[in-house]
């Protein structure tokens, strides 16, 4: 049986050696870090988190969650490591990051069927069976090779990450803990701004300098779910406080009033210690970052641990590329994954690399490569990004806008949660049908 090459040891990759060596193929899995560092990682391991540690909701009314049920249905490899290493967060799940990337990292150096290659990938392999799961920081090296094989122009986005801050440093005289609309246990860290407060946050913000980017950097393009915090603010003095920092359904308990503005802090670590700034992605330079993080009412002496950053993002243009089953229309033996598909969010890079890695193993086995129904989230984000008529293709995560309508009476099409309901019971029920067939 012929061996598969997986370029990128991200979470779409490790999700989709994990799953081909559960069908016992070999894969040599190539991961350049170690080597060869990236512009936002920090180690060496496996399916490393690096913007947040939250892969959103796991309720089915939401697309994310929905489509995280969806990848347990499949037998997602990672999706049991995510439960095993959760952290509280209220209705979202999120992962202490550095046990959750030991854990994958030790499932995969212990695996007989995965052989590690601790190199830079600089060439494609089209001969071979091979999963480009590079991720939105594929090598300029690598980046060309791919650009060569596809024969289209290359995208690019920006992705910011967010300041991670030590707990014990926290002023709770001032911070409190509460989850928005008192949904789940009190999971956030809410640290309240009055106008006064909110106004020297924001022109602290608004005036400080960011970090310079590169030349060819200079027309980035942001990706909207995941705007630096500077850009938010560029719109409009009260942008935030109807973005990241709005305090609708926060009502401190010490005062029996909604505050002006909030910033939320969630949980980062499965020891509580570290909290990063919920929607705090940013590119300002450290020093204007200290000066701002301490502006906030509560952080006045926090221990920043991590500063935000911006990378550079980059991913093929799917809709002119790939086919739903996430194959190249170009050459069959060759499938993409992950964020470099333009699917955004962890979730969906999991999710991505499991579709493919499923559909390698049935290709190496002369079997047709599963081609999802619409009707199902994972089958609609991949139709989605594979749409040929898209006229400016850009990164999207799951949402129930592209899932295949259902018909509802006009009463129930009002209530949107039990709209989403319906869909999401539609969606599993056909997905275990499909599955069943196949």
């Amino acid at each position: 049986m012929k061996r598969v090459k997986i370029a990128g040891g991200g979470l779409a990759g490790s999700e989709a050696a994990l799953q081909l060596a559960k069908e016992k193929i070999h894969v040599d899995l190539y991961e350049m870090r170690g080597n060869k560092m990236t512009g936002a990682h920090k180690t060496d391991k496996f399916a490393e988190f690096v913007c947040s540690n939250s892969l959103g909701s796991y309720d089915i009314t939401n697309a994310s969650g929905l489509l995280k049920h969806e990848m347990e249905t499949l037998g997602g490899i990672l999706m049991s490591v995510v439960h095993e290493t959760q952290v509280p967060a209220g209705g979202a799940l999120a992962v202490d990051r550095e046990l959750f990337s030991e854990r994958v990292t030790e499932l995969i150096e212990q695996n007989p069927y995965i052989n590690i290659i601790r190199e830079e990938v600089t060439e494609l392999f089209p001969e071979e069976p091979v999963i480009i799961a590079s991720g939105p920081l594929t090598s300029d090296t690598f980046a060309q090779k791919i650009r060569e094989f596809i024969g289209e122009d290359y995208l690019y986005f920006f992705d910011a990450i967010a300041p991670i801050v030590e707990k014990e440093s926290i002023d709770f005289s001032k911070a409190f803990y509460m989850n928005r609309y008192n949904k789940g246990s009190a999971d956030y860290i809410n640290c309240p701004m009055n106008k006064e407060e909110y106004k020297r946050f924001y022109n602290i913000l608004v005036n400080s300098e960011k970090t310079e980017l590169k030349s060819f950097e200079k027309n980035a393009k942001f990706f909207e779910s995941c705007l630096p915090i500077e850009v938010i603010a560029s719109r409009g003095e009260d942008t935030l406080r109807f973005g990241p920092l709005k305090p609708v359904g926060l009502i401190d308990e010490r005062t029996g009033k909604e505050n002006y503005a909030v910033i939320q802090l969630r949980q980062d670590n499965k020891s509580a210690s570290l909290y990063n700034l919920v929607g705090f992605q940013t590119n300002l330079k450290w020093g204007c970052q200290k000066e701002l993080i301490h502006s906030v009412p509560g952080l006045e002496n926090a221990n920043i641990i991590r500063y935000g950053v911006m990378h550079r993002n980059t991913f093929i243009n799917s809709p002119k590329t790939l086919n739903p089953t996430l194959q190249s229309r170009k050459n069959p033996n060759v499938f993409f994954a992950g964020q470099i598909t333009g699917t955004e969010g962890y979730t969906e890079s999991i999710a991505s690399g499991l579709l493919a890695g499923i559909n390698m193993a049935r290709y190496i086995k002369g079997l047709n490569p599963l081609e999802l129904p619409q009707e199902t989230m994972l089958g609609a984000l991949t139709h989605y990004i594979t749409y040929d008529a898209h006229t400016s293709f850009q990164p999207i995560n799951s949402n129930w806008g592209i899932i295949a309508p259902i018909e509802l009476d006009k009463k129930i099409r009002k209530n949107k949660k039990l709209k989403n309901e319906l869909l999401a019971k539609r969606s599993i029920e056909i997905l275990n049908n499909f599955m069943q067939l196949h």
